[in-house]
């Protein structure tokens, strides 16, 4: 691993840091180092929640490096096998993973963060997608933004690159919750801790039905889930977890949850 990344395992949570400076900004080397983190943890059972945050106070990350670009990066290179940032294209990833956003979130690093399930800012970060004025487009953004946030607001953004205040970014419901900047991470790891108790295949199944049923309508998506068509749904449906959880219901208990 390189000294551009920085991880942590505890229990079942893996932490993930993103650490460029000045501005965390991720060139094609980074991209494709974090593709194969983000694999590994989809890949390994016992890890279960994903926390993804940048070094520093001021940026969460700029995105897109455009010193590497200028030095010979393609816009349209070879990313890895996650896409950029490792985890918006990587397929399969059915696990839960939280940004912790600690400052300036824009371009690609916005987009990085529009890939996770949850998003937690401290009070002094700000978000913009500023490609319109470098002659690009903020492809992932454009795709899922307006599926996010009302269409005019997210287009806005995407035509003029203006930024968005952390209150105004929850307000228009991408920001989950906002923390003071001290308090972050701390904040981040307990709702980890919260999610890593939780029923892994539940997890799976919903994040998998929430992705197919993007592109489909209501009742083809349902279909799906009563004839037992997606794999997570398939498992989750002849699991011990899923006897497990009805069994701790009528015993008044916490549920034990193995995964499997």
């Amino acid at each position: 691993m390189s000294s551009s990344i920085r991880t942590r395992r505890d229990g079942g949570i893996f932490e993930v840091i993103i650490d460029r400076p000045k501005a965390n900004a991720i060139d094609l080397a980074t991209s494709r180092e974090m593709g194969v983190l983000f694999r590994d943890f989809r890949d390994d059972s016992a890890l279960r929640v994903a926390i993804i945050s940048g070094a520093g106070e001021k940026f969460f990350s700029a995105g897109w490096d455009l010193k590497a670009a200028a030095a010979g990066d393609a816009v349209d290179g070879d990313y890895g096998i996650g896409g950029f940032g490792g985890m918006q294209e990587l397929r399969d990833l059915n696990k839960p993973i939280i940004c912790a956003v600690n400052g300036i979130c824009c371009g690609g690093g916005l987009e990085i963060a529009l890939s996770a399930d949850l998003i937690v800012a401290a009070e002094h970060a700000t978000f913009a997608l500023p490609e319109i004025r470098s002659g690009t487009v903020a492809d992932a953004a454009s795709v899922k933004l307006p599926k996010r946030i009302p269409y005019h607001i997210a287009m806005d953004m995407l035509l003029t690159g203006r930024w968005l205040d952390v209150h105004e970014a929850h307000r228009w419901g991408f920001v989950n919750e906002v923390v003071a900047a001290g308090k972050l991470m701390d904040r981040a790891w307990e709702l980890g801790r919260l999610l890593e108790s939780g029923p892994p295949l539940v997890y799976a199944a919903i994040k998998e039905i929430v992705r197919d049923a993007e592109g489909t309508t209501f009742q083809t998506a349902m279909n799906k889930i009563t004839k037992r068509q997606l794999a997570t749904v398939d498992t989750l449906y002849s699991s011990e977890d899923q006897l497990e959880g009805a069994r701790a219901f009528a015993e008044k208990r916490t549920p034990k949850w193995k995964g499997k």
